[in-house]
């Protein structure tokens, strides 16, 4: 028998997850207050209402809308500590032994903070939640693709600067139409030659092309999303064989109509064709999930048997953007760990 609290029990990944989408309710609530923000409402099942993506998105666009409400009251050093160690503390309680934190250090900038010490403060946030739990974690530094190049070029030169010290990516990130990802390789260039990882949203919002422009134009070592890589055989043979990771994150990717239903989604044939997937959460509060409901939804979907399940799993700790030699010696235990809980 599968059931929700084994999955919860398995140690796991979460591989895409956004800041800025993964708030507790009551932490805006109460940031708000303290901050002096005006909310839409202060009534939590409003706010809520408002936040959570449900059925009423009809495009990423409208998705992207809320984001607006939570980046309201992460625009000081305390808030973006705080809200950075909820996430790991939430992400602890469902067993995840690794997560990576992405978000974007200019678009919390609006009242004077400059970008370096947004990554300071959400650095030390995950900190202190390691040093609590012994989660481990890596930051993701996403540049937005309608801000521009130099905006993204100054993501690109934070990751250099932080690196070894928390930050292990860079990304971009945005709506894809009219956006193209070749625009950005300049950025992408700068963290591969200073040996920085780099990933990008492509395939969500737009076809394939966008996926083979984030792979051949700007050298990205893993695809967020890539619901629509399934439309081209060839680029998915390319990916498959270079076993490039691919982030889905399956209840997003129908809120933002990247897919229509359950049935429609690829992520099952990616899985049976052979590709390394990796399942996430994208953002915990717009979609009301955790990397243990994103698997039993998989489960009760698609039928995954716990051998699948397992690794699927283990799918995301050998993509993990950690030094070969930390990667192994996790994916081992892990491995072994997984091989005792589902004995």
């Amino acid at each position: 028998m599968i059931t929700e609290e084994l999955l919860r029990r398995l140690p796991k990944t979460d591989l895409h997850c956004h800041l800025d989408g993964s708030l507790r309710l009551d932490t805006i609530l109460d940031l708000a207050q303290q901050q002096g923000v005006t909310l839409p409402t202060t009534d939590r099942a409003r706010l809520e209402a408002m936040l959570v993506a449900g059925e009423h998105v009809a495009s990423l666009e409208e998705y992207l809308r809320a984001f607006d409400i939570t980046l309201s009251v992460m625009q000081t050093e305390d808030a973006l500590e705080r809200c950075a160690y909820e996430l790991a503390e939430d992400a602890w309680a469902e067993n995840v032994r690794y997560l990576e934190v992405r978000y974007s250090p200019v678009l919390h900038t609006r009242n004077g903070l400059r970008p370096p010490q947004v990554v300071e403060a959400v650095l030390r946030g995950l900190s202190a939640a390691n040093r609590a739990f012994g989660i481990r974690y890596g930051v993701i530094l996403s540049a937005i693709r309608g801000l521009g190049p130099e905006s993204s070029l100054l993501i690109a030169e934070l990751c250099v600067a932080f690196k070894n010290r928390g930050v292990v990516a860079f990304d971009l990130a945005g709506a894809e139409a009219n956006f193209p990802a070749k625009d950005h390789r300049q950025s992408f260039q700068l963290v591969i030659d200073n040996n920085l990882n780099c990933t990008a949203h492509a395939g969500e919002s737009y076809g394939p092309e966008s996926i083979h422009q984030a792979l051949h134009k700007c050298g990205a070592h893993r695809i967020g999303h890539g619901t629509r890589l399934v439309e081209n055989g060839d680029l998915m043979n390319y990916v498959n064989d270079r076993r490039i990771a691919l982030e889905v994150c399956p209840t997003s990717n129908m809120q933002t109509r990247a897919a229509e239903s359950w049935a429609s989604h690829p992520v099952s044939f990616y899985v049976d064709y052979g590709l390394r997937v990796t399942i996430n959460t994208d953002n915990r509060l717009m979609s009301a999930t955790t990397v243990t409901r994103e698997l039993w939804l998989c489960h009760q979907h698609y039928g995954w048997s716990l051998e699948t399940l397992k690794k699927i799993i283990l799918a995301g700790f050998k993509s993990a953007f950690l030094p070969y030699r930390e990667r192994s010696v996790l994916l081992a235990a892990v491995s072994r760990e997984l091989d005792e809980l589902t004995r």
